[in-house]
């Protein structure tokens, strides 16, 4: 049982993030690394509940108070075994994720939330650094091949369930390296890359195969690749962006977000960004307040912007909240990134206008007439759903609402495309269950497979990726079930 009384005795704390001077001269991660020791003292914090809301509000299910547990009491390697059994991807998660989990926690009702997050991303480290996460290879083939188009989290965490249960899975990404928004829309600085290419050698090394280059829908035609796999699963995520609407939008200067952080993640990886904006010397107001404008900030920041604004619409969300209102659901409160420790400012009730200057952006101007100077904008209003593609059509998908909405019965579609923009956690949960849906579609088929992808070409070599093949000789440490 949990330490009864662990959660009155020890205050909440977690490791923290580098010095804001060392962590904007680079594009390394912002956070110092887990600690083991702190760990198991805060897993000590876990009430071990009744009913462990922290589950129920994890959308993977994850055990949490099992591992919170065993990391206390020292037993680190099951704790590995549990985490992996409901999350394929505990470091991307332990990265990303805001953590819905500690929202639900009920040591939240009246005092700071038990370091779930924190623990999660302790867990995983010590697991890679002893060697206990090994390739899983299924123990026979099926003879069923599944094509799955998009290679982000939802799409990978689909790839690995169908290669572990024995089919043969292609995984198709348009980009030259696989990882989807993982690769080159998450920054650097909050997901250092190291981290996707270890999971992509571990897939490899099961079997999963990636084809990259390859835009399904236009350089291949969706209908022969429907016929050569016996399902397909769709994980083409949600970037059509939402735009801004005011007179000066066509400026010069003014720029979509995910292009400006595609171009800056291919920069950092010693890439051709093409003719992504830049925001070097430059005066930058970005236009939004969530996850995707502090990643802007952060990598205009460390490009040396002579200044950063970041404005959002709204109110700014109250500093503190209710959990007697509120938990266990997800509050409403005002989230500051690590890199609003590093600079610029931000700005609320700011609706903006209009956007002047002289064939180049000068200035924002908001409702009330105030203006922002700038050099260059980046809209950061968020995603409206998929966008148009040839791929929908041709795999006979419903699209509604920039949603995917209905699919033949050997096309299964997960993450983004079908939830519209979401957490993470939410887009693997997701992959997971597609997983699932083919599985048991395949399970029910007494036809021969329709065909098999034989293209020799694996993962490019621009990914810095090394291409693999599954190693007979790989053996297999934890569980992690369709």
């Amino acid at each position: 049982m949990a330490d009864p009384r662990g959660f009155l005795t020890i205050a909440r704390r977690t490791a923290g993030y580098r010095p804001v001077l060392a962590r904007v001269a680079d594009h390394r991660d912002q956070a110092l690394p887990p600690d083991p020791g702190l760990a198991g003292s805060q897993a000590a914090r876990c009430m071990d509940c009744g009913v462990p809301f922290c589950t129920s509000g994890c959308p993977l299910g994850n055990l949490i108070p099992d591992w919170n547990e065993l990391v206390r009491t020292g037993r680190w390697r099951e704790a590995s075994d549990r985490l992996h059994a409901t999350n394929n991807f505990p470091e991307l998660t332990g990265k990303l994720c805001p953590a819905p989990c500690e929202a639900s926690c009920v040591l939240a009702l009246n005092d700071d939330p038990v370091t779930i997050k924190a623990i999660e991303l302790a867990i995983v480290d010590r697991a890679f650094a002893e060697g206990w996460v090994r390739p899983q290879p299924a123990a026979a083939a099926t003879g069923r091949s599944v094509a799955v188009i998009g290679s982000g989290p939802a799409g990978l965490a689909a790839a690995q369930q169908l290669t572990r249960a024995g089919h043969e899975v292609t995984v198709f990404e348009r980009d030259d390296a696989p990882g989807g928004l993982l690769r080159y829309g998450i920054p650097d600085f909050k997901l250092e890359k190291q981290l996707v290419d270890r999971r992509l050698e571990q897939m490899m090394a099961e079997g999963t195969r990636f084809e990259t280059g390859v835009d399904v829908g236009a350089a291949l035609d969706p209908i022969e690749l429907r016929a050569l796999f016996d399902a397909v699963v769709l994980a083409t995520g949600a970037q059509r962006h939402r735009d801004l609407d005011v007179p000066g939008r066509d400026l010069d200067g003014v720029e979509l977000a995910m292009p400006y952080l595609t171009g800056r993640n291919r920069a950092v990886a010693g890439r051709p960004a093409g003719d992504a904006a830049s925001a070097a010397g430059r005066r930058v107001v970005v236009l939004g307040g969530g996850d995707t404008s502090a990643d802007c900030l952060g990598n205009a920041l460390r490009e040396g912007a002579a200044e950063v604004h970041e404005v959002a619409h709204g109110e700014m969300p109250p500093r503190e909240h209710d959990p007697q209102q509120t938990w266990p659901a997800w509050p409403r409160v005002l989230r500051s990134h690590p890199v609003h420790q590093e600079g610029g400012s931000r700005h609320w009730r700011f609706e903006t206008v209009a956007i002047e200057g002289d064939g180049r952006v000068q200035r924002v101007r908001g409702q009330d007439g105030s203006t922002i100077d700038a050099e260059l904008v980046l809209v950061a209003i968020g995603f409206s759903g998929v966008e148009p593609d040839p791929v929908y059509p041709g795999l006979e998908v419903r699209i509604e609402d920039g949603r995917v909405r209905g699919t033949p019965d050997d096309v299964f579609a997960a993450g983004d495309c079908v939830l519209g923009a979401d957490l993470i956690v939410t887009a693997i949960a997701d992959g997971r269950r597609a997983a699932r849906d083919a599985e048991r579609r395949l399970a029910a088929r007494s036809t021969e497979p329709s065909g098999r992808w034989r293209r020799q070409s694996s993962v490019s070599q621009a990914s810095g990726v090394p291409s693999r093949r599954p190693s007979s000789s790989a053996s297999c440490s934890s569980s992690s079930q369709l």
